[in-house]
C-alpha cells in the first residue's frame, strides 16, 4: 500500500508534456519539436524571441527601400596659381570691379528658390562668363579653409600690389601742386591680415587717396584681408615700396609733410609730439603707421617731422596703454580727413 501510494505521488511530480530541463544550461534549447499545430516563434537576427523590425508579416515598412540621396558632382579641379574669396562683400565688388580673372562661382546650394542674393551672383558670374556651381555647405567650408564665407565662394587670381611708382603717375592721385590737401597712409611692416583689412577699410571709408606698405615683413594682399576690408580690397589700390625710407625722402624734397604715430608722448626721441586734435592740414600729407608689436621702426621716426598722439580719457592700468593699430588709425585718419575742404565749400 505504501509502495503504491509513493508511486501515485512520484508521478503527480512528473511534468505532464516533456520539455527542457530546468537545470540545463542557460540558452540550450530543447531537441523536441513542439506539438502539432503550434509554430515555433520568430527569432531575431541576435537569437531572440522577438518579432523583427517593420511589424508583422506583411508590414510595409519592412519591405520599403530607403531612398538613397545622390551624391553631387564632384568639384572641378583648381586652376594653378588660383586662390578662393570668401563672402559677400568680397565676391560682389571682385565681381564688380573686374580686376582679376575668375574661375568659378560656388553658391552654397538651397532645396528651396535660391535667395536673391544668389540669383544675382548667379547673373553677374553668367555675364562675364564664370562657371556656377551648387554645392553643400561643408563643401565650402573645405574651399575656404573653415572660414565665414556666408554661402559663396570665387576661384580667382591672386590680387598683387602695384609699384609705388605707378601711384605718382599723372592723374594717379589727383595731386597738382604742393598746395592741394592729399592724404596718402603708410604702413610699416602691418603683418596681421585682419588688421590689414581694417586699416584697408578705414582708409577707403574716410578719403585716404593712397595706401602704401612696405614689401618686407608685410602681410599680402590675401582673401582673409579682403574680407576683413569688406571688400574694399577689391576696389582700392594698394601700392608698395622697397625702400621705405628712400621714399619718404623723396616725398619730403617735393615738400610733403610726414607724420609718424606713437602710443604715449614720451615714446618719441627728438621729434615734436602732438595730439592729433591739434593737427592743422596745410600740405600734402603722409601718415605713417608701423607693425603691431614695435610701432615705428628707428629709421622711420628720423624722417618724421611730428608725431601724432591719440590722447587716452583716464588713467590706463600697465599692459593697456595703447589702441589696436586698425583703431587708433582710424582714429587718426578722421582727425586729419575731417579737415578736408569739400567741392564747392
Amino acid at each position: 500500500m505504501a509502495r503504491a501510494a509513493c508511486g501515485l505521488w512520484r508521478a503527480a511530480r512528473l511534468p505532464s508534456a516533456p520539455g527542457p530541463s530546468p537545470w540545463a544550461p542557460r540558452g540550450f534549447a530543447s531537441r523536441e519539436k513542439p506539438p502539432p499545430g503550434l509554430a515555433p516563434p520568430q527569432r531575431g537576427p541576435s537569437g531572440s524571441g522577438r518579432e523583427p523590425r517593420g511589424g508583422r508579416e506583411g508590414g510595409a515598412s519592412a519591405a520599403r527601400p530607403r531612398p538613397r540621396r545622390e551624391l553631387p558632382p564632384p568639384l572641378p579641379p583648381r586652376a594653378r596659381g588660383s586662390e578662393i574669396l570668401f563672402g559677400v562683400a568680397p565676391c560682389t565688388l571682385a565681381l564688380a570691379g573686374a580686376r582679376r580673372a575668375f574661375f568659378g562661382l560656388f553658391l552654397k546650394e538651397s532645396r528651396g528658390p535660391p535667395l536673391p542674393a544668389a540669383r544675382e551672383f548667379a547673373l553677374q558670374a553668367a555675364a562675364r562668363g564664370v562657371p556656377v556651381h551648387r554645392v553643400r555647405r561643408r563643401e565650402l567650408d573645405a574651399l575656404c579653409g573653415g572660414q565665414v564665407h556666408q554661402g559663396v565662394c570665387l576661384e580667382v587670381t591672386p590680387l598683387r600690389c602695384r609699384s609705388v611708382e605707378e601711384a605718382a603717375e599723372p592723374g594717379a592721385g589727383g595731386e597738382h601742386g604742393p598746395s592741394r590737401q592729399v592724404i596718402w597712409l603708410v604702413l610699416e611692416r602691418i603683418q596681421d591680415p585682419m588688421n590689414l583689412g581694417a586699416l584697408l577699410r578705414s582708409a577707403y571709408f574716410l578719403g585716404v587717396d593712397r595706401v602704401v606698405t612696405s614689401q618686407r615683413n608685410s602681410c599680402p594682399l590675401t582673401p582673409t584681408v579682403s574680407k576683413a576690408s569688406s571688400g574694399a580690397m577689391e576696389v582700392f589700390d594698394v601700392y608698395s615700396t622697397d625702400n621705405l625710407q628712400s621714399f619718404l625722402k623723396a616725398k619730403t624734397a617735393e615738400g610733403w609733410e610726414v607724420l609718424g604715430t606713437v602710443s604715449r608722448t614720451e615714446a618719441a626721441e627728438n621729434v615734436p609730439v602732438i595730439d592729433c586734435l591739434e593737427f592743422q592740414w596745410n600740405k600734402p600729407v603722409i601718415l605713417v603707421i608701423g607693425s603691431e608689436g614695435d610701432g615705428l621702426s628707428l629709421e622711420t621716426q628720423r624722417l618724421c617731422h611730428r608725431m601724432l598722439v591719440v590722447p587716452p580719457g583716464r588713467a590706463l592700468c600697465p599692459g593697456i596703454e595703447s589702441l589696436n593699430v586698425s583703431v587708433a588709425t582710424g582714429i587718426l585718419l578722421h582727425s586729419i580727413c575731417s579737415q578736408k575742404v569739400k567741392p564747392g565749400d
